[in-house]
């Protein structure tokens, strides 16, 4: 692995981002500083703090970012399910989110997973 770019996880993150930017895309003007900028922030914020825990020296502090990473994603998933009960987005835009945020959920749980274990001498079976 040679870039935090090679990351499935970032990857898909990076997916979410943009489709968190596309489902935003049509939400009223008078939004452009209320959800449509929570949205895109949070979104970002998932796949920029996976990159940034990647840089940074030790196990540990990839974990905190990865973490962060995780409150993002949960901030994003929460603005996302808001914009869809105040009738900003389509359910089916919501859906294809949520899909794709419950898969970076799981892949960022099974790297922390790894790498703690990995920190605490465990090898995966």
């Amino acid at each position: 692995m040679n870039s935090y770019q090679d990351l499935k996880v970032w990857q898909r993150a990076m997916d979410l981002a943009v489709e968190s930017y596309e489902l935003t895309k049509y939400f009223p003007r008078e939004e452009v500083y209320g959800l449509t900028s929570q949205v895109r922030r949070a979104a970002a914020s998932v796949p920029a703090n996976i990159a940034e825990g990647y840089g940074r020296d030790g196990a540990g502090s990839y974990v905190q970012h990865l973490k962060i990473a995780q409150g993002s994603l949960k901030e994003l998933e929460t603005h996302i399910l808001l914009s869809s009960r105040i009738g900003l987005t389509s359910q089916d835009r919501v859906s294809k989110a949520m899909a794709i945020s419950e898969e970076v959920g799981k892949m960022l749980r099974s790297l922390i997973r790894s790498l703690q274990d990995e920190r605490n001498g465990r090898t995966s079976e």
